[in-house]
């Protein structure tokens, strides 16, 4: 993974020590709230109060119309479409507004837009098959916001629209009875980060007669699924979604999720263990084939053909799996067989037939991998070509897009994530135009970070403190789980756990011992030696195994003790510029001394396995982040070394003079160093 910077929040101690006082809860505990804004009297009440927090239905604009221009379609036995979507939030808001109409007595049926075929959003090919249904009224959930076109012909068939959805109001709103939406400045509303159920939980609260007690027993669960899986902050009225739905997962889960329990006999689930275990499963459905199946999934009210349903899920999820590491497998092989194409300020792989249901997700592990931004494109039989992006925070790669629109067929997306549509003639066109606009105006790209919450002594990390931190859940975005930072521990011992797949790490520091465990780290690939001193990025969580409670800590990253980071990112940068031929300075010139100091050090370690970052710290009190990247490419074009993934070493044939090597004549000549 890429090097990423170490960002330590801060926070006022002062006014961290008296809320600690005045809402008796951990020290630590108090500062994590102050340092994520959580810092007046009314905001920690409400942050750490377990009653249910909501607002007024009627405080969205428009909800009033809208509940009334449904109830009378019931009224009067008017067929109704609910128009959805196919992610987890699409699925679960379809779901719910489909199960509580037809509760309601409405006459009423789903659609849901298939990913391949159709993409996101209402299209018109689906408003005929809708319809030919006998529909007279169609209500979107989690999307149509952006469907001008679309409701006009929505209308123009006779039929009338209701649009529910979450996403950016463009700068024309589609034709409709009514528009619910949390970002229309017309709201009443303190808080305005719903997903697409939640507005759809909220649509329902105004429609229902009854007691909202009754709609949290029926939905919350679902409303809980669809906002831990899009990601939108978990504060205020989120914050109840998910405690209230995770409570009742727990205790008395619809059919659907009993499956789910029961499958993997989990006492009692997390909000992180939902969104890794669960939503992944119900997004899959979108992703592989017919989202419709998720649906019927979550409304079934049969045991056993809710069981039936969940296995189905599993396989799809793991046949998703699958496609996405064939896809990245082949992505990463044409990147070690062309390695300019990493070079590159913005990394564009193509490949003939790519799944279009994972290709963001293999973008988002190239995109980790290289810390750049990425496209991964699909290349069709009849030379259609579709892409989905990924992209750092700091790089807006819709801006980047839209500077290229002449060498695509279509495009939409947000700053960090994006689709496009062209020609497969035109990907190496469409490469190069990103690149240069990436060139013009990023010639520093911005760097990945890492928060890190606290600054923390090995003594504190004890079970005391993760139960203390247990007032912090449910975790999500706006709330994520705590991450300490364990300074100079020295490795005593790597041990492999999973056959190699993750690794334990036994580490000390003035005598006390602890034990973390880094996931998805393979034992053979893990650089780091008993002996040597790191810092750590770190949670904590309380586990119980035999009925007994345990700490666990994990490691979320992991670094040499010394390693400087301000010292990395400018040598870097100034690498990328000489690359760029923007900048040359002379201090990137690894001159006989710094070239040997390089070399010996490689022959000592026979090689080198482990990635170029890594070899950098090693070396980064005596060598620039430039001066070893050109010393590498001397030794290659000398004969020295091979590189494909690993450095290998060679046997030189003949007298190795590395100043008469391309690389370093070239670079002499730019600086004038004679």
């Amino acid at each position: 993974m890429a090097y990423k910077k170490w960002v330590v929040s801060d926070a006022d101690k002062e006014r961290a020590s008296a809320i600690s006082e005045k809402f008796d809860i951990d020290p630590f505990v108090a500062f994590l709230l102050v340092s994520r804004g959580i810092d007046d009297d009314l905001s920690v009440s409400g942050f750490l109060s377990k009653s249910y927090e909501s607002a007024s239905p009627f405080s969205f604009a428009d909800m009033e119309e809208a509940s009334f221009v449904i109830g009378d379609a019931i009224d009067n036995g008017e067929r109704i479409c609910i128009y959805g979507d196919y992610d987890c939030d699409g699925v679960t808001s379809t779901a719910l507004l489909y199960s509580f109409l037809k509760n309601e007595g409405a006459d009423v049926f789903y659609y849901i837009p298939d990913r391949i075929n159709e993409g996101y959003g209402i299209n018109t090919e689906a408003v005929d098959k809708i319809k030919e249904k006998g529909a007279q009224l169609i209500v979107t959930v989690d999307n149509g916001i952006s469907s001008v076109d679309e409701a006009e012909y929505i209308y123009s068939l006779g039929m009338r629209l209701v649009v529910t959805d979450h996403h950016q109001l463009g700068n024309e709103l589609p034709r409709a009875e009514a528009i619910v939406n949390p970002h229309r400045e017309e709201n009443e509303l303190a808080f305005r980060d719903y997903c697409g159920v939640g507005v759809a939980f909220k649509l329902a609260e105004a429609m229902y007669d009854g007691d909202v007690k009754d709609l949290i027993e029926e939905y919350i669960d679902l409303v809980a699924l669809g906002t831990l899986a899009d990601v939108v902050p978990l504060l205020h009225e989120n914050r109840s979604f998910v405690r209230e739905g995770l409570n009742k997962i727990n205790n008395y889960p619809r059919p659907a999720l009993e499956a789910f329990v029961n499958s993997n006999g989990v006492k009692e689930y997390s909000a992180g263990e939902i969104v890794f275990q669960l939503c992944p499963r119900i997004n899959a459905m979108g992703r592989m084939g017919n989202a419709d199946r998720a649906v019927e999934f979550l409304i079934s009210e049969d045991e056993e053909d809710c069981a039936s349903k969940y296995e189905q899920l599993c396989l799809e999820n793991a046949r998703r799996q699958e496609t996405e590491k064939e896809i990245l497998d082949d992505v990463k092989r044409k990147i070690s067989e062309n390695p300019r194409l990493a070079a590159e300020r913005v990394i564009v792989v193509a490949g003939k037939g790519y799944h279009h249901g994972v290709t963001g997700i293999v973008a988002s592990h190239i995109l980790d991998e290289y810390s750049k931004p990425a496209f991964v494109i699909s290349v069709e039989e009849d030379g259609t070509a579709r892409g989905s992006a990924r992209s750092i925070e700091g790089f807006n790669i819709y801006d980047a897009i839209s500077s290229c629109s002449d060498d695509l067929i279509r495009f939409g997306g947000h700053p960090q994530a994006a689709g496009i549509t062209l020609k497969e003639e035109n990907i190496d066109l469409f490469r190069q135009h990103i690149n240069a606009y990436a060139y013009d105006n990023y010639a520093i790209m911005p760097a990945q970070t890492l928060n890190i919450d606290l600054k923390i002594s090995p003594n504190y990390l004890n079970l005391e403190l993760a139960e203390n931190l247990l007032v912090l859940e449910p975790y999500g975005a706006a709330n994520p789980q705590a991450v300490f930072g364990i300074y100079k521990m020295k490795l005593i011992n790597v041990t492999p756990l999973k056959e190699g797949r993750h690794v334990r790490l036994e580490l000390e520091k003035k005598g006390r011992v602890i034990r973390v465990v880094k996931f998805k780290t393979e034992y053979g690939e893990f650089p780091y030696k008993p002996g040597d001193l790191l810092n750590l990025a770190v949670k904590i969580s309380k586990n119980i195994f035999r009925e007994k409670a345990y700490l666990s800590i994990q490691a979320v990253d992991i670094r040499l003790y010394n390693s400087d980071d301000a010292k990395y990112f400018s040598e870097k940068n100034e690498y990328e510029l000489y690359r760029l031929n923007k900048s040359c300075s002379p201090l990137l010139y690894p001159d006989r001394e710094t070239c040997a100091f390089i070399y010996k050090y490689l022959k000592a370690c026979g090689g080198w396995k482990y990635s170029l970052d890594d070899l950098y710290f090693r070396l980064q009190s005596r060598v620039s982040y430039g001066q070893l990247m050109l010393a590498l490419k001397a030794f290659i074009q000398a004969g020295l070394v091979k590189m494909n993934g690993a450095i290998e070493l060679l046997t030189p044939q003949g007298k190795v003079n590395l100043e008469e090597t391309k690389i370093l004549k070239t670079l002499r000549e730019r600086i004038n160093l004679g």
